[in-house]
């Protein structure tokens, strides 16, 4: 190991190798989804042989945790232990990759958090493609299903204004760009709101309310257009995998912060 020595008379040595695992820590703990070893070694320009030391170092304390995604921060890291959420968040993932086992589908967790919609996680799945979320959801949320299915459990005062602070661009010829049209289409009363074509050419999607205490969000899954065989509905599984997340969220933490 090497150390850095700053010789001004106040400043303490700094070593080298603690600043490279802070800002490891850092970037995994901002990221809202599970980070590969190669993103995080881009984003902290780290090789990705230093990178992969400092993730194992880390991971022997608990600081944090492999999933079949990438890196997350695990319950030995102090944030999380004291929030009590690092169990729940990997469980959660444990139930995003469940569905997407069960459905052979991309699964998408979404959540409301002050008047915006952001995408939690995406657990892709390695035989089906998953939606290109090419447009910011600051942009487009209102085009998908989770971004419906969030606003539709709204109250019509905050459902007024989102719609007032996101002009409804139309991403393809099937969006619903009228802010009429729209909230009528969300006091529609569906329990599972859907997207088709919406916001990608060539997708449908599904979404389910997730609903805690004080987390409010959508988990939906996507599909190519004419890939769901005649008389199957994956409503069904979606409304079990929300209701154990209902329950993870509700007990042990938010993921992604």
């Amino acid at each position: 190991m090497h150390s850095t020595h700053i010789h001004d008379g106040k400043t303490p040595t700094l070593i080298s190798s603690v600043s490279r695992a802070l800002a490891v820590l850092d970037c995994i703990g901002s990221a809202s989804r599970p980070l590969p070893a190669k993103s995080i070694a881009r984003a902290t320009d780290l090789s990705l042989g230093t990178t992969y030391n400092v993730l194992r170092t880390l991971a022997h304390s608990r600081y944090v945790v492999q999933d079949t995604d990438g890196f997350v921060l695990g319950p030995g890291h102090p944030a999380l232990a004291a929030a009590g959420s690092a169990v729940a968040l990997a469980r959660v993932r444990g139930v995003l990759n469940s569905l997407r086992d069960e459905l052979g589908a991309p699964v998408y967790l979404a959540r409301f958090r002050d008047g915006e919609i952001e995408l939690v996680d995406i657990v892709d799945d390695a035989l089906a493609p998953r939606m290109d979320l090419w447009v910011g959801l600051e942009d487009g949320a209102h085009a998908t299903a989770f971004g419906k299915q969030i606003l539709a459990g709204r109250t019509v005062a905050e459902r007024l204004d989102y719609v007032s602070a996101h002009p409804l661009a139309g991403l393809t010829p099937h969006t619903v760009t009228s802010p009429r049209e729209f909230l009528h289409l969300l006091d529609g009363g569906a329990t599972a709101m859907r997207d088709e074509q919406e916001y990608a050419l060539g997708f449908t999607c599904l979404a389910v309310p997730v609903a805690a205490s004080t987390w409010a969000g959508a988990l939906a899954i996507s599909r190519p257009v004419g890939a769901v065989r005649a008389g199957t509905d994956p409503t069904r599984a979606l409304e079990r995998a929300a209701a154990r997340l209902e329950l993870l969220l509700a007990t042990g933490g938010t993921p992604g912060g």
